[in-house]
């Protein structure tokens, strides 16, 4: 049976002390309810905090005792590390940051290095239960750095990261101190969740910029692994909201709702305390309404629910003291003897009040200012499953719109906007609330919170079975053994290597990666052995291979083959025209002259535009600027135009590394032959060589080499040990 392990910063418990007795709580959470939902070809375990800082080390063992039947393993924190890790980096630095609301980022080192401890701490309670072929998964912004820990300890274990908060954009992101160990930490994992798209290109540009992670519709090449960014929007327990199981007159709250209901068009805003919900600009809003729309005063009534959140922390005092003057302020100014415009409660509500209140509500208005999903909007609308009556309001900054795009959308900011909104809701017809309704249930339906949980591990199994075929193709030590018994047994051996990417590590400026002792050596070393033929087929231009490895006395292929210098002559193919280079280079002359940093490199028979040391998503808006011009002029002259590594390639087409390898394949009778390249420019060689050649792809992308080595250090290894 597989197991999932799964790590949170909270259990889905809480523990309370009630006169000396230790009383477990169950958390009602959409991630408990999701993970519970999983079918029992998973078995689970949880690793968490438990919700209060147990000293003691009786209770402690108590609490572990008790856990454990439920498959639940506790983190003991001290009242310290809650202070500083959680109320201080997650929720002063992470949290506004992650929201936009830089202002009220704390930037402190003591809550960086609790944050880390705490990481850590969480670390050492997961690595003794870890077995090799569990399927690891860690949530949210609290534990970023945990999977970075995990896989320090387990190099070649399935670890997945949800993150349930909004990733900024780069420019956001960058200002953080710690931005580079943050996105480390998560790189750790195998598989990365976020919300929605946006969140995910957002991550993936930060990787890119900080890191220099380059993706591949969202997948990285990290180190020897291939990790998958991508999107996994979290929904509800539908069935639990559409169809609830609570008595239909239980409770008094639920009477008084559907009484208040009887006399005004309720308008119903829940969230809990925090600056990123946008409830002052709700509330203003709203009063506006009511100034523009004299008419509905005396009908519509705001039920306003704001659950206690953070209450120690100033910024959330603050804002409740203004939140609650607003109130004062819009009920002192239109209230009347027997209507009151805004009803305020400061409390959380049991879930008979809450589905009533969803179920009676004329209209929800959800307006955060930033929100990850906002879950209360999907709850809203399953909870109209029976009458398919109600309008939803709901803010453009909340993940929850890329998916109910029939709710009416707004700009939290615009007060218009709402203001337009709510007048066009509280006007809407029947037959269009049922038609939108159905419509996002449908929706919400299909990707509940169960999809959510089980569509995550699928894709995380799924990649875990490609990480495997990976490493079945990886050249393995057995590989290595073998290759190089059959290296020492011939007696011809023919050896293709590339330069760039291969032998070389890539760099901005590519002049700049001139051969080092290191590899001079090593090429030395192998063309001095018996037997060999050592070959370097590359696309640079012949004057740079002949200046940087002429005096070794190697066999060269430049320009993918356009030359070839062999026995220390260099030849080329004779017919080739260079007559086009002259209109190719007007046009890149424009892209040079329009983008700084870029260059042109001119080779005898090709030509080149390079965008390493610029930005690559502008690098690559030109490229799809020039392409279709670029085929436009070439269509008549036989030309090929290559896209690399942050270059594009004009040449003539008849050419390619493939064609020169054939020169030394021919030359005789090889017993063992071996070509080493990084980029499709390299395929022609693997392609062209007899099917008993050894062919050995640089990096963790697609070929029809046998082998795949992953960095310019494996390759020299490899080389080094031949």
């Amino acid at each position: 049976m597989s197991r999932l392990v799964i790590v949170s910063n909270r259990l889905p418990v809480t523990i309370q002390k009630e006169e000396g007795d230790l009383i477990y709580y169950p958390s009602a959470g959409g991630l408990a309810t999701g993970l519970n939902s999983l079918d029992e070809s998973w078995e689970k375990i949880w690793i968490g905090w438990p919700g209060q800082e147990i000293r003691e080390a009786w209770e402690r063992e108590a609490v572990r005792r008790d856990l454990a039947r439920d498959g639940l393993y506790p983190v003991f924190l001290t009242q310290e590390d809650i202070s500083l890790y959680y109320e201080g980096f997650s929720n002063k630095a992470i949290w506004p940051h992650f929201h936009y609301f830089t202002q009220y980022t704390t930037y402190r080192d003591k809550y960086w290095e609790a944050y880390k401890s705490v990481n850590r701490t969480f670390a050492e309670a997961v690595i003794p239960l870890i077995r090799e072929d569990d399927l690891v998964w860690v949530h949210d912004y609290q534990l970023m750095l945990l999977p970075a820990m995990i896989r320090e300890a387990f190099p070649n274990l399935s670890i997945g990261f949800f993150l349930h908060i909004p990733f900024p954009s780069y420019e956001v992101f960058r200002i953080l101190p710690w931005r580079r160990e943050i996105l480390e930490g998560v790189l750790g994992a195998d598989q990365i969740g976020f919300h929605t798209f946006g969140y995910m290109r957002h991550f993936l540009s930060a990787v890119y910029r900080i890191c220099g992670y380059e993706h591949h519709f969202g997948k990285l090449t990290v180190g020897n692994r291939l990790v998958n960014a991508d999107v996994f929007p979290m929904g509800i327990d539908y069935e639990k909201y559409a169809f609830p199981d609570v008595e239909p007159q239980e409770g008094n709250g639920p009477l008084k709702i559907r009484e208040l209901a009887q006399k005004q068009k309720l308008v119903i805003s829940i969230d809990r305390l925090d600056y990123s919900k946008g409830i002052p600009q709700r509330i203003k809003a709203f009063a506006r309404f009511l100034s523009d729309n004299p008419q509905y005063q005396g009908k519509v009534t705001l039920v306003m629910i704001v659950v206690p959140s953070r209450a120690n922390v100033s910024q959330y005092k603050s804002l409740k003291e203004e939140i609650e003057n607003l109130v004062g302020k819009i009920n002192g100014k239109y209230s009347s003897f027997d209507w009151m415009p805004v009803h305020y409660f400061y409390r959380s509500l049991d879930f008979s009040e809450l589905t009533t209140l969803y179920q009676e509500a004329d209209i929800a208005l959800i307006t955060p200012l930033r929100d990850g999903m906002n879950l209360v909007a999907k709850e809203y609308v399953a909870s109209k499953e029976a009458s398919k009556k109600g309008v939803l309001i709901l803010s453009e900054m909340a993940g929850a719109s890329n998916e109910l795009m029939e709710a009416l959308i707004v700009n939290p900011q615009d007060r218009q906007d709402i203001t337009d909104a709510l007048l066009q809701a509280l006007e809407m017809g029947a037959e269009e609330q049922r038609r939108r309704l159905e419509r996002m249930q449908e929706r919400i339906k299909k990707n509940d919170v169960r999809h959510w949980a089980v569509t995550f591990i699928n894709e995380q199994k799924k990649l875990m079975e490609s990480q495997k075929a990976k490493i079945a193709q990886r050249l393995s030590a057995e590989d290595k053994k073998a290759l190089a018994r059959a290296y020492r047994a011939a007696q011809n051996r023919l050896l293709i290597l590339d330069y760039d990417g291969t032998l070389m590590s890539f760099h901005k400026d590519p002049q700049a990666v001139v051969p080092d002792d290191e590899l001079l050596h090593i090429l030395k070393k192998l063309r001095d052995q018996d037997g060999n033929k050592l070959v370097v087929s590359s696309g640079r231009d012949r004057g740079t291979l002949q200046d940087w490895l002429g005096h070794l006395k190697l066999d060269m292929a430049a320009e993918h083959g356009v030359w070839i210098k062999r026995n220390g002559e260099w030849s080329n193919n004779t017919g080739l025209s260079v007559s086009w280079k002259e209109r190719i280079r007007q046009v890149l002359e424009n892209m040079v002259e329009r983008t700084p940093g870029s260059f042109i490199e001119e080779k005898d028979f090709s030509i080149a535009w390079h965008y390493r040391a610029i930005d690559k998503a502008l690098g690559e808006k030109r490229v799809r600027e020039f392409r279709d011009v670029l085929l436009y002029l070439t269509a008549n002259d036989d030309l090929q135009v290559l896209e690399g590594n942050k270059v594009v390639e004009i040449k003539n087409a008849g050419v390619n590394k493939g064609k020169a390898a054939l020169n030394w394949v021919g030359e005789r009778d090889w017993d063992f032959i071996l070509a080493i390249g990084d980029d499709h420019t390299d395929e022609d060689t693997f392609r062209a060589l007899p099917e008993e050649a050894h062919t050995i792809k640089v990096g963790l992308d697609k070929s029809v080499a046998r082998y795949n080595l992953l960095s310019v250090e494996e390759v020299r290894s490899f080389l080094a040990s031949l």
